[in-house]
């Protein structure tokens, strides 16, 4: 088992690592403070053991940096209920006061180890920790829905502001159907010119235009028995509506220029910024598709109503940007986090991810600053 110590005082630093030298199975590395760690840590540590109180970063910062990838035991010589109860909501399980046996912190860390063990042993499960970069109160509301949407065939409409992750959304729900081993197939309506659409679509038969020289399938044929999703299903031409609704309720294809349909077994999913009921009233989209299409709606909150994902996301990111660009690990300090906080990100998901990528790849130090993140000129 590979441990982490984190503590500041030099004299505890070096007794805890004396004493544990004593027991062959563990191995362990000494850190003097909380950045310093962030440095050192990779996959190969099992459990981080910190003091709380630390100058610069305290041990509670550091546990929410470390983001649930390592077990953690707290240490502390001024422990209030409070910083107790903080770090039980992070995950931590055992939290010791100084002074402490040796032998406590031992029993400490055989408990940790059972732990691990369970976790390793235990078939892994798909949640939203494999698709999503952080989650709030606000999103795993809507998860709870996809969760139960996904084990069925019903079409999922999919809402929201530019750049809140629909499309990772629409992953999720295919990999946790029955669908999961069959194709996923993404097509966004907004990128393909309007002549186009119905034969990637529906596929088309050679010589069905001047320059179909060969056969070829459409999206729905290649998607068969798998998920098929509609990014911006608001820009599709009426005309294509029609025949998009046909497709739906007959559950079968006619490639351009064939007189042969061809069934198919698809779940579609689709998704939209757009008003699509202003839509309907303007004469711009059917509202027999809209039904049809909007069985189970999901309604994903902007990221500025995500407040508890923001500072998850940019860790997160910043994590495998350092690990990208083969940098030393960076944090962001204080002043910079209240500002990622503060900011409104119009650009959502999307717009941090770009905005950390970038600070990471500007900031001088170590530490990001808040005049890295280049946010005020964004107000």
């Amino acid at each position: 088992m590979k441990i982490a110590i984190v503590e500041d005082d030099i004299n505890m630093r070096k007794s805890l690592e004396i004493a544990m030298g004593d027991f062959k199975e563990f191995e362990v590395k000494t850190f003097k403070n909380a950045k310093d760690a962030l440095k050192g840590l990779d996959d190969s540590f099992d459990l981080v053991i910190t003091d709380i109180n630390m100058p610069g970063m305290d041990g509670i910062e550091l546990v929410k940096e470390l983001g649930g990838r390592y077990e953690v035991i707290i240490m502390t010589g001024n422990a209030t209920l409070s910083k107790a109860i903080e770090s039980i909501h992070l995950g931590v399980k055992d939290f010791l006061l100084k002074p402490f046996d040796i032998d406590a912190l031992i029993e400490a860390i055989k408990r940790e180890d059972k732990i691990l063990k369970v976790k390793k042993a235990a078939p892994k499960k798909r949640s939203a920790k494999g698709a999503f970069l952080g989650t709030s109160d606000a999103l795993t509301k809507v998860l709870n829905i996809a969760d139960k949407a996904a084990k069925t065939d019903a079409s999922i409409l999919l809402l929201g502001e530019s750049g809140v992750g629909k499309e990772v959304f629409a992953t999720y729900i295919h990999k946790n159907s029955p669908r999961a081993k069959k194709p996923f197939i993404a097509i966004n309506m907004a990128a393909i010119p309007e002549n186009l659409i119905e034969s990637e679509l529906f596929g088309f038969e050679k010589g069905a235009f001047t320059d179909a020289t060969e056969a070829k399938a459409g999206q729905f044929e290649l998607a068969n028995g798998g998920t098929l999703f509609l990014d911006e299903i608001g820009e599709m031409p009426y005309a294509v509506q029609a025949k998009l609704l046909r497709a739906l309720q007959e559950k079968e294809v006619r490639r351009l220029g064939s007189s042969k349909s061809i069934k198919i077994d698809i779940r579609i999913i689709s998704a939209t910024n757009a008003d699509l009921t202003q839509k309907i009233a303007d004469g711009e989209f059917r509202e027999d598709l809209y039904y049809r299409l909007n069985t189970i709606p999901l309604n994903i909150p902007p990221l500025h109503e995500r407040k508890d994902e923001i500072l998850q996301i940019a860790q997160a990111v910043c994590r495998e940007n350092c690990e990208k660009y083969g940098f030393e690990q960076k944090v962001f300090s204080n002043e910079a986090k209240s500002e990622l906080l503060e900011y409104k990100w119009p650009g959502n998901i999307r717009e941090l991810i770009s905005v950390v990528e970038r600070s990471v790849i500007l900031s001088e130090t170590d530490e990001i600053q808040k005049e890295e993140l280049f946010l005020d000129v964004r107000k």
